[in-house]
């Protein structure tokens, strides 16, 4: 087994963004800066892509295999590499990570299928995983969304699955409440065979970190990773005060990336690098479209107030 196939999704593990030309093809350079850019870090311990923040839904299989050789070209041997599996049926999730295995992906990010919206039987789950677990031995990163909107793995159906596929690794935590959140934390990392809980609570990640994550996975560690990497270290040491401080500078990130609606996230990170000089421009693919100024302002103000930006 490669040795990548050991990796223990853990720490600061940032999600980056995808650029794009005006014309909706993918500006390569700008993505090698952008994975450079984040990868010189200090702290962070894998790098994700083909997930939300790259817009995986809107990228085809071919585009998401090039994105996946790119990042293995500029930063495959200095951090591990999370691939995200992002599809609806398990046959295609097969293809994909096939595809990641190849290409030298240390883990897999599974996100729920969509067809479980209309409602979820536990063996769906179980089923979903263990094909993908029939095709690669990478460590899987179970991708736990909200319960209420019908995607979410129900606590009882999320320990069959760690029992079931021994290849899950870690679950990226998107539960959207502490209560739940610290139930997993518990019943996750306790076991026998632990299996780490990765927080992406990124509009509370503070208070996340604090209940005893192992790590976090955050698309807005696209723009942040520094803050991140330094939040996370300051909880493991437990140094609250210190950790107070540096979320009160997270703390306007968040509620601007974050704010309503919220599916315009990574849109509004794109704005964001571009402010920072760091992307030529915030280009995203359709369904999305651009932000308005008045909304590209506050987040140049939150910026400011981060420490991001000059005033």
């Amino acid at each position: 087994m490669p040795a990548r196939h050991s990796f223990k999704p853990h720490g600061v593990i940032p999600a980056v963004l995808l650029p794009f030309f005006d014309d909706l093809s993918i500006d390569e350079a700008s993505f090698r800066s952008h994975l450079r850019d984040v990868a010189s870090v200090p702290g962070i311990s894998a790098i994700t892509i083909n997930a939300h923040s790259t817009e995986a839904g809107s990228c085809t299989f071919e585009e998401q295999k090039r994105v996946l050789a790119i990042t293995q070209d500029e930063v495959g041997e200095r951090l591990p590499i999370v691939n995200g599996i992002y599809c609806d049926g398990s046959l295609e999730a097969q293809r994909l990570a096939r595809m990641a295995d190849e290409g030298g992906a240390s883990a897999l990010l599974v996100f729920p299928s969509g067809i479980t919206t209309f409602g979820q039987r536990p063996e769906m789950a179980i089923e979903h995983f263990k094909r993908i677990a029939a095709v690669t031995d990478l460590p899987l990163i179970v991708f736990q969304y909200n319960p209420a909107g019908g995607q979410g793995y129900p606590l009882a159906t999320l320990l069959r699955m760690v029992d079931e596929v021994p290849t899950i690794a870690a679950i990226k935590d998107w539960s959207g409440g502490a209560q739940l959140a610290d139930r997993q934390i518990r019943a996750l990392q306790s076991r026998e065979r632990p299996v780490n809980v990765l927080s992406t609570h990124s509009a509370w990640l503070f208070s996340s970190l604090v209940l005893g994550c192992k790590g976090l996975l955050s698309g807005s560690g696209s723009v942040i990773a520094d803050l991140q990497a330094q939040l996370f270290r300051a909880v493991q040491n437990k140094d609250l005060a210190l950790a107070q401080q540096i979320h009160d500078r997270i703390y306007h990130t968040a509620e601007v990336f974050y704010s309503d609606p919220f599916v315009d996230m990574h849109n509004r990170m794109k704005e964001a690098l571009v402010l920072m000089g760091k992307l030529p421009r915030a280009v995203v693919r359709p369904p999305l479209v651009k932000i308005p100024a008045d909304e590209i302002e506050r987040i140049r103000r939150a910026l400011i107030a981060a420490g991001l930006l000059p005033a």
